[in-house]
């Protein structure tokens, strides 16, 4: 269990990392940026390779809605998802550390609370990066999150090529982002939203509720779904 859990720390700080770093470091520097589009990628491709280097070990989870999904599904014990959701939060909140002290290494660096999408972190209303509605934003995270888990649930199946399963799970989430960033600045990941609304504090952290409950209900419901519709008993 320790080497498991040293796993979720790792890939989560990762994900955070690359991917919320994306968008702080990267996004729009000066004039070539990678915009939303490679920050999609960006979050994609971090839990590819962590999904490689270390989803032997944990089976990859490194999102809270994960574990639970597939707890819900029965592919995950239900006794070990409270650790794994431990591990997934600190090594976001690290992670987030870590971005913190590179991000303000530059002159002029200041975290704007009010700024929807300030630091990555996730938001609805006036804290959602195109305004959206809180429930434009509760249907975003629920569907991403429940089809995020159909896609874990149908690449790492039985019947399925064992190997190419990160790539699926890299890429699909990529797709999630390129959907979803202007709804909320994608979260379904609650350990994702959790380490930057802690440094951002304001508006991002009294929204931080919504981005435990509705990526934790769109896990679930993906995991019922497979189950109940789609698994092949695997």
């Amino acid at each position: 269990m320790q080497k498991k859990l040293a796993a979720e720390f790792f890939g989560t700080f990762w994900l955070v990392l690359g991917g919320c770093g994306s968008a702080v470091l990267a996004a729009a520097f000066p004039s070539v940026g990678i915009g939303l589009l490679g920050v999609a990628f960006a979050f994609g491709l971090t839990v590819l390779t962590m999904a490689y280097a270390v989803g032997g070990i944990s089976g990859g989870h490194f999102n809270p809605a994960v574990s639970v999904g597939l707890a819900t599904a029965g592919r995950f014990p239900w006794a070990s998802v409270i650790p794994y959701v431990i591990a997934q939060v600190v090594g976001a909140i690290v992670a987030a550390g870590v971005l913190y002290l590179i991000a303000s290494g530059k002159a002029g660096f200041a975290i704007d609370p009010a700024a929807p999408g300030a630091f990555a972190t996730n938001g609805y209303d006036a804290h959602s990066p195109g305004g959206y509605s809180m429930v434009a934003a509760l249907v975003t995270e629920v569907v991403m999150t429940a089809f995020f888990l159909i896609i874990i649930l149908g690449a790492t199946g039985k019947s399925v090529p064992a190997g190419f399963a990160p790539i699926a799970i890299g890429l699909g989430l990529t797709l999630i982002h390129l959907i979803s960033i202007p709804v909320t600045n994608t979260s379904v990941n609650p350990a994702r939203s959790t380490g930057p609304a802690l440094f951002v504090g304001g508006l991002a952290l009294q929204q931080l509720w919504f981005f435990w409950v509705a990526p934790l209900i769109g896990g679930a419901l993906g995991g019922l779904v497979y189950k109940g519709l789609l698994s092949d008993n695997d």
